[in-house]
């Protein structure tokens, strides 16, 4: 079987990559490399795919006619491609695009391949909005342009569910932590700091935030496990995380006891559309996909740190 994977140069991308190239199956690629965040990273994250026969195409989905960039035989598709996170140095313009214009341009593509089996977008408890810990029969209520614009994504890819056009589904990652993190996320900015004996910038309150802290590793089991489930997650969204809740103080004291040494703290002002709670309910994903998340922070900050100090 052939696996498309959007973003695949990214944090949760190319660990979802690996596993089907473990799985057995071909994977192709497609990823802009937007220096959003260091494009070296995206590189040496792509290297040991490359190495393993993955193909990977440079090309932005933003671009409309895909079907003359990639391949139309693909079996499934896993959408990871966007615009990410809370960040003032992102504009509106660049989340509708990214996360909305670029959805719809890939479901155009979808639409166009000979037989694909499932859609799989992937979505965020962001949608959810300041707190996170619903089934995901709640009305969302993002509370940030990250969290409208990745809902507005998740639902063109549910309408073509519901006019019977493609099978697809979404689902709704929680605080995903591990080797790859992107720079800027929280626990390589980290262990970085901690490294460099630097202070680590934290938003005022935040210590106190709970987070479903989720081991990629984990994640990735739930994203792949909707493979030759296609009758049973067509139209349906799930929460993918883990179920126990961490605050961004246990987090910290993670990271100090796997480092050795405290991380020193620098307070900052609060940061507008950040989430106070997340706690993933997995009833339904531990129901119908058998989902079982087994990783602890500990373990998880374990991993991360050996992964940073052995690339950086």
């Amino acid at each position: 079987m052939k696996v498309l994977v959007t973003g695949i140069a990214g944090f949760i991308g190319s660990h979802t990559a690996e596993r089907f190239v473990s799985l057995g199956y071909t994977v192709v690629g497609v990823d802009n490399f937007s220096p959003y965040y260091s494009v070296e990273l995206k590189q040496l994250n792509c290297k040991d795919l490359i190495a393993k026969g993955v193909t990977i195409i440079e090309h932005d989905l933003r671009e409309q006619n895909l079907e003359d960039i990639l391949p139309l035989d693909i079996d499934y598709i896993f959408h990871f491609a966007a615009q990410p996170g809370i960040s003032a140095t992102s504009s509106f313009e660049d989340y509708f695009t990214n996360n909305v214009i670029a959805t719809k341009n890939l479901i155009d593509y979808a639409l166009q391949c000979d037989d694909l089996k499932l859609f799989v977008n992937i979505g965020t408890s962001s949608i959810y909005g300041l707190e996170a810990t619903f089934t995901e029969d709640i009305a969302p209520k993002p509370a940030s342009h990250y969290g409208v614009t990745k809902l507005a994504a998740e639902q063109l890819v549910l309408q073509k569910s519901r006019e019977q056009q493609l099978k697809a589904c979404s689902l709704r990652l929680y605080s995903v932590i591990g080797p790859r993190e992107r720079p800027e996320k929280m626990y390589t900015k980290l262990i970085a700091n901690g490294l460099n004996n630097k202070s680590f910038p934290l938003y005022e309150g935040s210590d106190k935030h709970l987070r479903s802290f989720t081991y990629v590793g984990d994640i990735v089991d739930g994203i792949v496990s909707v493979i030759g489930k296609e009758a049973i997650v067509d139209g349906e969204i799930f929460n993918l995380g883990t179920e126990v809740e961490h605050t961004t103080q246990d987090g910290i004291d993670a990271v100090g006891k796997v480092l050795g040494k405290a991380v020193t703290t620098e307070v900052v002002p609060k940061r507008a559309g950040d989430q106070w709670r997340t706690k993933a309910n997995i009833d339904k994903a531990r129901r119908l996909l058998g989902y079982n998340p087994q990783t602890t922070l500990l373990e998880s900050v374990k991993s991360q740190v050996a992964w940073y100090k052995e690339n950086f």
